[in-house]
C-alpha cells in the first residue's frame, strides 16, 4: 500500500516512492513511448502520484511524453520538472543558464509541452556559478507569483546555496542523486535540509541499475548506454562496485528481497523527509521497486548493510570528470 507524505514546506502530498522519468528518452539505451506511458499508467494505478521529469530529458521529449501520459489524470499527478540545462552549440556537453529571463522562457515552455496550466515542483536542474542564487531564485519565484509554478526545488545544491535560496522563497525539495553506493555529500545536504524543513529527493537510488545485481559486466549494458561513460561502470571500479553489490545481495536474499527492494527500502529507513525516484521504462520493475514499501529493516539490519557498503566504498566517481564540476555547488 502507497504511503503518502507532506513534501518539506509545501502542502504537497508526495507518495514516498516516486517515477523518474529519465530513462524513457533514451538515456539508457532506446525506449518505446507507447510502452513508457503504460509504466506510468501502472504507477498512477500503483498509488504513485510523484512523476520526476526534466526540460533537458530528450529535450523536450520526456516532458511532451509526461504529457500526453497524465492527460485526463491531471488530478491524480504531482508533476515535478526541471529548467537550466540548455545544449551547448558545439554539441560537447550541456550548458546550465540560470538568468531570471531564462527560467520564465523555460517555464513556458515546459508549460506548453507538458499541456497543463500549473507545474507543482519546479526545479533549478544545475545551479549556475555565473548567476548568484539569489537571482535565479529570485525568477523562479515570479512564477509562483504568477500562477505558473506551486513550489520550487533545486537539484545538485551544496548546502550553502540551499540556505541562501531559502532565504529569498522557500525550498520544499532539494533532489540529488542518493543511494548506498553515493552518500556523501548528498548526506551532508539532508542534515541542512532538514534543519530547514526542506524534503530530500534521491535521484538514481538503486546506483543506476548497479544495486540491482543485474548488472555483471559491461556487455551487459547497451552500446548507445550514457553509464557506459561512468567511472564507476569502467573496468576495475566495476569489478571493485560488485563485489560490494554482492554483498547487498546476500543480505537481500535472507530477507526475502530483491537487492533493488533493499536498497530502496534503505533510503526509506532513512527519514520521513527522504523520497526515492527510482527511473524505469518497465512495468515489472515498478512493481517490483513498489514492493520496497513491504520491507521493515531493524537497527540490526541497517547496522549490516552499513557495515556492508559503508560511505566511500564505491570505487570512481558518480559522473564523468567534466560533469562532476557541475553538481554539489
Amino acid at each position: 500500500m502507497m504511503r503518502m507524505r507532506r513534501l518539506g514546506n509545501s502542502s504537497l502530498n508526495a507518495s514516498s516512492i516516486g517515477l523518474g522519468l529519465m530513462s524513457m528518452s533514451g538515456t539508457y539505451g532506446k525506449s518505446d513511448d507507447q510502452e513508457c506511458i503504460g509504466v506510468i499508467h501502472r504507477a498512477l494505478d500503483l498509488g504513485i502520484n510523484h512523476l520526476d521529469s526534466s526540460d533537458m530529458y530528450g529535450w523536450g521529449q520526456n516532458e511532451e511524453l509526461l504529457g500526453r501520459a497524465i492527460k485526463g489524470k491531471r488530478d491524480r499527478v504531482l508533476v515535478a520538472t526541471k529548467f537550466g540545462q540548455v545544449r551547448s552549440p558545439d554539441g560537447k556537453g550541456n550548458l546550465v543558464d540560470g538568468r531570471p529571463a531564462y527560467v520564465a522562457e523555460a517555464c513556458d515552455a515546459s508549460l506548453k509541452r507538458l499541456g497543463v496550466d500549473v507545474i507543482d515542483l519546479y526545479y533549478q536542474h544545475r545551479v549556475d556559478p555565473k548567476v548568484p542564487i539569489e537571482d535565479t531564485v529570485g525568477g523562479m519565484s515570479r512564477l509562483v507569483e504568477r500562477g505558473k509554478v506551486r513550489f520550487l526545488g533545486l537539484s545538485e545544491a551544496a548546502p550553502e546555496t540551499v540556505r541562501r535560496a531559502q532565504a529569498v522563497h522557500p525550498i520544499s525539495a532539494v533532489q540529488s542523486e542518493y543511494s548506498l553506493l553515493y552518500r556523501q555529500p548528498a548526506e551532508d545536504t539532508i542534515a541542512t535540509c532538514r534543519e530547514l524543513g526542506i524534503s530530500f529527493i534521491a535521484y538514481s537510488p538503486i546506483g543506476r541499475g548497479l544495486l540491482s545485481a543485474r548488472i555483471k559486466q559491461a556487455g551487459d549494458m547497451p552500446e548507445d548506454d550514457r553509464r557506459r561513460q561512468h567511472p564507476r561502470f569502467q573496468e576495475g571500479n566495476l569489478e571493485h562496485n560488485l563485489g560490494l553489490v554482492r554483498r547487498i545481495e546476500e543480505i537481500a536474499r535472507e530477507k526475502g528481497a530483491t537487492p533493488s527492494q533493499l536498497a530502496l527500502a534503505w533510503l526509506l529507513a532513512q527519514g520521513e523527509d527522504v523520497f526515492p525516484i527510482p527511473g524505469t521504462k518497465r512495468r515489472s520493475y515498478l512493481e517490483e521497486n513498489v514492493e520496497a514499501l513491504s520491507i521493515n529493516l531493524t537497527k540490526e539490519d541497517l547496522a549490516r548493510i552499513n557495515e556492508a557498503m559503508p560511505p566511500g566504498a564505491a570505487a570512481g566517481s558518480r559522473y564523468p570528470e567534466a560533469q562532476m564540476k557541475g553538481v554539489n555547488i
